[in-house]
């Protein structure tokens, strides 16, 4: 069992001290290089369950890097505690419960306002941030990582980007990757639907640079705010608080360098501003996906000064195929947060996205179903709400489950679903910047899927069909649902519609074409190749269909396209003189050996290669 930890984590030193008290980091005292050589080892090391990995030589740069801060559950449980999920726990309780409100449930709740008192932010006259100031700024002095050989360059990788509206004041804190041309300029990858960006357009209207500070490091409780799926007016700093437990210190800001104020405990805080109306092709950048997001042009920040800790310690990450580091914090932030889901969203009981998935692409939620159709109310909602916004694909139920059990969720709305009414394709909207499966970048559509009452059918378990030529493989992923190997997309275009109208296949409600049906082994990497590689507007076929009151009405098999297409960017592979060094020198970065993590050896399983197109 993963031992709890109560005391506030207030900085990440604070953090790492209890990594070392509990055998959960390890320190690689050997030169290791941050362009690609640290990234390499982080996912070998994340691959097999291993600890943080503190180098304290990095071949660049003048400060320490430390990396897989939060990259399993028991990381997550030590530096947060059972604390935060026992907080919303009883506020979510106590909003359920207290009205009418009486001196008795008042009472049995007043624990609550005695933890909301230490909430919030509070003034210092100084902190450990500001015992050194780089200015003008040197971003060389930071160990900045480059993940991926293909990368436009470093990139920082657990960036804070603290923004106020330029009207009201109010601020945004979010993680924004920041990708380091020299010393003073980097790229703002501000994405469609977040509150930096927001920001930045407000300035922009308004003709004036926007202030921005970058932090870098600091209390566990503010990276995790960062990520989090906050509606766009809840100020990130507040969870910070909530997640601390504790009020978060900040040094005033000097108006003289018109820089905001500093979080106390971070590690950097780099200050300067985003000018109006100022491009510059950022990327590309090996991501969260598992491909490469392509250079486009992106907003410039200019860097005045860096304010560090004179001992500083630079934290990173390393994202890519699910599941790395990013996994593990998305998963901990959904758990969090669900028990606000039915207060925000009273239909919806139960919500998830999927991690495996890069988190957009595919949700799934329990809803309640009262009178005919509710469940839309439910799905447009959610479809409505903050980054949820975002979600590419949504599949509704009315019955509760383990949604984290995707074969058995399939399978239940796969006994249930009318297809002629209850698939749902909204072509013409917006699409997650670093999703390219639509016609070009923040532009796609969304699918909506209902398995709700009880079951109409009994499903399939076996495939005994005899399909036609070009057909590779066939798996059965769940009951109802098969996986199915085809020619390369280029090659076969139509192949899905072929499909879908081949006899072999028309006792199977749901086929899913790829170009590994070998992937139906394993839940996670099924849900990676089938949501990362198919839009619904453009990828979604049936055996027949007509249109009834302006609705697309199909008949199953209904097929969906997840091949790979030209136009897509490479999925991410190491490189191999990269891979062939680590190898190398495995025994001089552990000559302890790692824990859990056994010695590797060989060339990396490079695959196949698609070639990447520059898109709208």
């Amino acid at each position: 069992m993963p031992t709890s930890h109560h005391t506030p984590v207030r900085s990440l030193r604070d953090f790492l001290d209890v990594l070392r008290r509990e055998g959960e980091i390890v320190e690689i005292t050997a030169p290791t290089d941050p362009k690609l050589e640290i990234a390499e080892v982080h996912r070998r090391v994340i691959a097999g369950g291993g600890p943080a990995l503190l180098f304290s030589k990095p071949t660049t740069g003048d400060f320490p890097v430390v990396t897989n801060l939060f990259g399993s559950a028991r990381r997550i449980e030590l530096a947060f505690g059972p604390r935060p999920e026992a907080f919303v726990a009883d506020v979510v309780k106590m909003v359920q419960t207290i009205m009418p409100p009486t001196l008795g449930k008042l009472w049995s709740f007043r624990h609550i306002g005695m933890q909301g008192v230490k909430l919030g932010l509070k003034k210092v006259s100084r902190g450990p941030v500001t015992e050194a100031v780089d200015r003008p700024a040197r971003l060389d002095r930071l160990p900045i990582l480059t993940t991926w050989q293909e990368d436009g360059g470093p990139f920082v990788t657990l960036p804070l980007v603290y923004t106020e509206h330029p009207e009201n004041g109010s601020h945004n804190l979010g993680m924004y990757r920041i990708h380091v041309y020299d010393n003073e300029t980097t790229g703002i990858h501000w994405q469609i639907g977040k509150g930096g960006g927001f920001h930045h357009h407000l300035a922009e209207e308004r003709g004036e640079p926007l202030p921005m500070t970058l932090f870098i490091g600091g209390p566990p409780a503010l990276m995790l705010s960062a990520i989090a799926p906050l509606p766009e007016n809840v100020p990130e700093l507040m969870l910070a608080s909530l997640l601390l437990g504790e009020r978060l210190p900040r040094v005033p800001a000097d108006p003289l360098a018109h820089v905001h104020p500093l979080i106390a405990e971070c590690e950097f805080a780099v200050t300067g501003r985003v000018l109006p109306h100022e491009r510059r092709m950022e990327g590309p950048f090996g991501d969260h996906y598992g491909y490469y997001s392509l250079a486009h042009e992106f907003p410039v920040f200019h860097a005045d000064a860096v304010y560090h800790r004179r001992d500083a310690v630079y934290p990173a990450t390393v994202v890519g195929k699910p599941r790395q580091e990013d996994f593990f914090i998305g998963d901990y932030l959904q758990k969090l947060l669900s028990p606000l889901f039915p207060v925000v969203m009273p239909s919806v009981t139960d919500l998830w996205s999927y991690g495996e998935t890069g988190f957009h692409s595919l949700g799934a939620a329990v809803v309640k179903d009262r009178y005919a159709r509710e469940a839309m109310v439910s799905a447009f909602r959610i479809l409505g709400e903050g980054q949820l916004s975002l979600t590419k694909f949504l599949m509704l139920v009315d019955t509760p489950r383990d949604l984290t059990d995707f074969r058995g969720l399939l399978a239940h709305v796969l006994e249930r679903i009318e297809w002629w009414r209850d698939l749902f394709v909204f072509s013409n909207l917006a699409h997650d910047t670093l999703d390219y499966t639509g016609p070009k970048m923040n532009h796609g559509s969304k699918g909506v899927m209902l398995g709700l009452g009880p079951a109409v059918r009994e499903l399939p378990t076996a495939f005994t069909g005899e399909p036609s030529r070009g057909v590779r493989d066939v798996q059965v992923f769940c009951a109802g649902c098969l996986a199915v190997a085809g020619v390369p997309y280029s090659e076969d275009p139509d192949q899905a519609k072929s499909i879908a109208e081949d006899p072999a296949f028309a006792d199977w409600q749901l086929i899913v074409l790829l170009d590994d049906a070998s992937v139906a082994d394993s839940q996670a990497d099924f849900l990676w190749a089938w949501f990362t590689r198919f839009e619904p507007a453009g990828d979604i076929h049936a055996a027949s269909f007509d249109v009834r009151r302006h609705h697309l009405a199909y008949r199953a098999p209904i097929v969906f396209d997840a091949r790979m297409k030209p136009t897509y960017p490479k999925e991410l592979f190491p490189d191999a003189a990269i891979v062939g060094r680590v190898d190398s020198r495995w025994d001089e970065l552990f000559p302890g050996g790692v824990p859990h993590v056994e010695r590797p050896s060989g060339e990396p399983d490079t695959g196949p290669q698609i070639s990447a197109d520059t898109r709208g």
